[in-house]
């Protein structure tokens, strides 16, 4: 089953960490952008990251500037979002997807999403 399959959510207190994996599943990753978004209740989806297939260039959305750092291990096949210094409005459902390059807006592949909550 070609998937991509996200972890590592879970709940931390603010000015924690987490990082989050997103790996995949039936396919390489070594030819697709990912892109990392977040959905909290009641908001939109915010694009919160996104990795070129090389590694070589990455964005972030400005909420996240500065705290997150989206990396690729294209060896095994995962790519990661480290968070630091979480804050309450980060609290979300995280998702990973995959597409041809950053910002296209095309996605071939969608994880199902891991929780992360951020709360003392």
């Amino acid at each position: 089953q070609l998937q991509l399959v996200e972890s590592g959510g879970g709940l931390v207190q603010p000015g924690g960490s987490l990082r989050l994996s997103c790996a995949a599943s039936g396919f390489t990753l070594d030819y697709y952008a990912i892109g990392w978004f977040r959905q909290a209740p009641g908001k939109e989806d915010e694009g919160v990251s996104c990795i070129s297939s090389s590694g070589g260039s990455t964005n972030y959305a400005d909420s996240v500037k500065g705290r997150f750092t989206i990396s690729r291990d294209n060896a095994k096949n995962t790519v990661y979002l480290q968070m630091n210094s979480l804050k309450p409005e980060d609290t979300a459902v995280y998702y990973c997807a995959a597409e041809g390059s950053c910002g296209i807006g095309e996605y071939d592949y969608w994880g199902q999403g891991t929780q992360v909550t951020v709360s003392s």
